[in-house]
Order: structure tokens, then sequence, then C-alpha cells
């Protein structure tokens, strides 16, 4: 790394509103160079918005943010990036169609006279990339990687703009195991040469794994800071809830054996994605797949509901074929029938953040509100008892998606794809960037809506989440079902035994 020397911040009383609302109350703490921070708090608790002050997309309304002892207020994330601060975001801050080098060097472009030098640029893109494990061509186009490539390019992309002091936001969200491990080897590298990191995640094993020190947050204000060896995770869950937070998971109900499965598959296939696949879910059922990225998990489930092509197999609910054989012909006409679907992508395909709160909810079940015109008081009165019914926290019932937390917005999202009143409900990542409260409410209601007689498919890519909420877990690798572990087999090592390869598969359920 070169040239921009380390970074010290200290924040001083910071205070940050929007209009009358104040989220950041006076916050201080300091960050010395060269150290790996856990940034730690429920989703509302000012992280993002004091990162996002530090890093220039932000200015603070009051107190002052210290660089090596001086006072600053940046204009710019520019003006940030040039003191070597780097934000790398949770949400992507990628152009789709520009390629991944133009995206790594996009407002810090290399230049030969007047000329782009996009030799020089593809050759330092190459370098950033293989930094963070990601073998790909630099012309690819960013529209064709998946979400996790992305992921990774937003890291080359901090690289390679020589970073001293980098926050990361939820960085492993959707990474394999194995490229998680080369990012914590690459963040022991960039701290040995002196590089501050900021890391904000929700997983408190990888905190714990990486993290020298932890800093908690909690309703905008500064509330505790610990080495990571002297605190445990639950201390760590407890400081950040502000209160003693009981059994992260709910009790496992018995599965009724008898009658029809709730939903059957056999010889289901989507070609390129998912090969002569067959399962089966009860009423009342937890039903996990595991698998790691590229496994085929979500692609089969759009399969079924219809978002991709599908070929052979059948499909029955509740013992009765689907009327087109082999899955539907799109998400709606499988609502009809039963099996509702929430996306991995909560703000690209589960949520429309810019609706309203009542818009979003009664979208996937219109014909109950909209016979023969719409009935806003109808709508109205669904969301306040969906309001109540799940626990959403808002100020007001009139607001747009994107004003809501990340848990409550999937909370939402999650009461929207029940409006149609399914019998099978596929969840794919459902706790993905929210925070330990909220994964708690959001497993207790899963556990609530099996216990009202729903079949509930759990897509995970945390293992502990498969492991502590489902009766049995279903592992995919490379397009096939590979096992189905009852709950007495399931632990960490045999999921990722399976979900690599590895497993003796004499001893598979």
């Amino acid at each position: 790394m070169s040239g921009k020397g380390s970074v010290a911040v200290e924040f001083d009383g910071i205070v940050k509103a929007f209009g009358p609302v104040q989220v950041l109350h006076g916050v201080s703490f300091a960050l010395a160079p060269g150290h790996v921070y856990g940034l730690l708090g429920e989703n509302g608790a000012g992280k993002s918005t004091l990162m996002k002050i530090l890093s220039g997309y932000e200015s603070a309304t009051g107190g002052a943010l210290k660089i090596n002892g001086q006072p600053r207020q940046f204009a710019s994330s520019r003006d940030a990036e040039a003191l070597g601060i780097v934000l790398i975001h949770q949400e992507f801050n990628l152009a789709e169609d520009l390629n991944v080098a133009q995206n790594i060097f996009l407002g810090h472009e290399k230049k030969k006279g007047w000329l782009l030098d996009d030799a020089a640029m593809e050759r330092d893109a190459a370098s950033a990339l293989a930094a963070v494990g990601l073998n790909i061509d630099p012309r690819t186009k960013v529209r064709k990687l998946i979400v996790a490539e992305k992921q990774l390019v937003e890291i080359a992309k901090a690289i390679a703009r020589r970073a001293r002091l980098l926050v990361m936001d939820e960085p492993t969200a959707t990474l394999t195991p194995g490229e998680t491990e080369r990012l914590f080897k690459l963040i022991a590298q960039l701290r040995a040469d002196g590089v501050t990191i900021v890391y904000i995640s929700h997983k408190l094993d990888e905190v714990e794994q990486v993290t020298d020190e932890v800093i908690v947050m909690r309703d905008g204000r500064f509330v505790a800071r610990a080495p990571t060896a002297d605190v445990t995770r639950q201390q760590m869950a407890n400081l950040m809830v502000g209160r003693e937070l009981a059994d992260l998971y709910p009790p496992r109900d018995a599965v009724t054996t008898s009658g029809e499965p709730a939903m059957r598959v056999q010889g289901f296939s989507v070609p390129g994605w998912a090969q002569d696949t067959s399962f089966e879910v009860r009423p009342g059922e937890i039903l996990g797949f595991a698998g790691l990225v590229g496994a085929g998990r979500t692609e089969l489930f759009e399969g079924l509901l219809g978002l991709r092509p599908a070929s052979g197999g059948s499909v029955e609910m509740l013992g009765k074929p689907v009327p087109h054989g082999k899955g539907w012909r799109n998400p709606r006409d499988a609502a009809r029938h039963g099996l509702t679907y929430l996306s991995e992508d909560r703000k690209g395909k589960g949520l429309h953040v810019n609706f309203g709160l009542r818009q979003n909810l009664t979208l996937m079940a219109l014909e109950r509100y909209a016979q023969p015109w719409l009935k806003p008081e109808a709508e109205r009165g669904a969301l306040a008892e969906a309001v109540k019914d799940y626990g959403i926290r808002t100020g007001s019932l009139d607001v747009k998606a994107s004003s809501l937390s990340g848990g409550n917005q999937q909370k939402l999202a999650l009461a929207k794809v029940l409006q149609p009143r399914p019998k099978v409900v596929v969840l794919d990542e459902p706790t993905r960037g929210v925070d330990v409260g909220a994964k708690r409410d959001i497993y207790f209601l899963i556990q609530r809506l099996a216990r009202e007689g729903l079949a509930v498919i759990v897509v995970s890519s945390e293992l502990m989440e498969l492991i502590g909420l489902c009766h049995r877990v279903a592992v995919m690798r490379a397009g096939k079902l590979v096992a189905t572990l009852d709950a007495e087999h399931l632990t960490e090592e045999e999921l990722i035994a399976h979900a690599t390869g590895t497993a003796d598969t004499t001893a598979a359920a």
C-alpha cells in the first residue's frame, strides 16, 4: 500500500439530525491505525450514518470529526478518499453496464495524455481482483456477475484506491466460506500494513474471529467498547439490544408425518442450475436448504415459480398435481395455487422501497383489495394489522418502505408474501443484513407460521440459522440435492462436508 500514511480518527461529540429527527446523539470514540474494529449495533443504531460522516457521504450536524488530530469536514466522498478513507457499501455501488475495470477506477481513471489508459486500468484491476481471490476477466460487464462476485469487486475497488482506513459493511453477506476465509486473510494482511479497518457485521462469530476490539452503538449513542477477546458473543448481543437476550432460536415443534405433504417435487430440473431434484415439505415443517453460492438453491425455486425455464419433473400441492405439470408460469400463478417466495434481494426484488408500506404489503393480493376498484381503507386496515402482527416498527403508516430499518423492511417483505395466504412459503436468506434482535423476531415468526400449519422452506447461507431453526435440511452441491439431514444430524461440520463433497455418503441421512 502506498502513499497516504496512517489514519487516526476521533469522533468528538458527533450529532446528526435529518430534519427534526436526531439519529446521532453526541457520539465520541477514537480509532487507532492498524487495528480491526467490530462496530456493532442493531439496525437503526446509527452505525451506517456515523460511517457515512467519516467517509464523506454525510456531514455532521454538530461535534467534530478529527483525522490525525485535525478537525475535518469532508465535502464529498472524494475528499475522504483523498486521505485514504474508503467505505464499501452494503448495497452495491456499481454501474451494471460498465466492465469490472471501469467500475474499479470509476471517478479515478488512469490516463495516458488526454486518453484513458485502459490497459493500465485492466492490469491494476486484475491485481486488485487477485488480492480478493476473484478470478475473472476485468473486462467482464458487471451485470453478468453473481451477487458474491459483485461484493468482491466492491472490496477490490477499495484495495485499488490504496485505502488506509477501510469501512466494510456486511462484507461476507453473499460470500462462500472459502471466500470469507480469503477475505479474513486479506484483512490480516491490511492490518499488518497499518490499515485501520471498521468491520460492521451482524455475524458475531466473524466479529469474534477477525476483530481486535468491539465498539457498540445503540439508539444513536456510543455505549461500550472492549477488546474482542474479553467479550462473549452473548455479551455482544446483550449490549446491542440493551437487555438480556433470551435464546435466539425458538423450540422445535414436532411435525405430523401423516397425510399428504404440503408440496412434493419429483425429478425437477432447471437447465444449467438444478438437475433431477426431488423433495417434499409437510404442513408445520421448517425445511432448510443449504449449499455454497452457485449450488443452485435460489435458481431451483425460481424455476418452480416460473422465473426461470424448467424442464422435466412434477410438482404436487397437497396431493394434487399443479395445473401445468412442472412448476408454474409465473409467481402470481404460483401464489394462486399456494406457493409464495421471498427473494434474497430484499431491495431489488422483495420490496419497492420507494412505494409506501400499504402499497408494498398488498401488491401480491390486490384482487382482495381491488374488486371492483381499489379500497385504500381496506389496505390501510391490513397494514395496521400487519404492523402489529409482525412487529414492524414504524412511526407512521404513511411512509415509504425505504424509511424502515433493514430488519423492519424484511418483516414487511415477509408480511407481503404471506398476504396471498399460501400453503408453502419459500424464504431466501430471510435474515441477511438484519441485526440480532430482528433475527430473533424473524425466527420466532417463522416458528409461529409453522405452528399455524404453513410449510416453510428456508434457504440460507448461515449454517447455524439452519441448525437452530429447521426440522430437516436439504443440501445442494453443483445443482444436485446430495443429502437431506434430520435435526439430530445437523452440525456445521456435517453440512459443510456435504456442501463441499467431502462427506462420507454412506452416513448421509
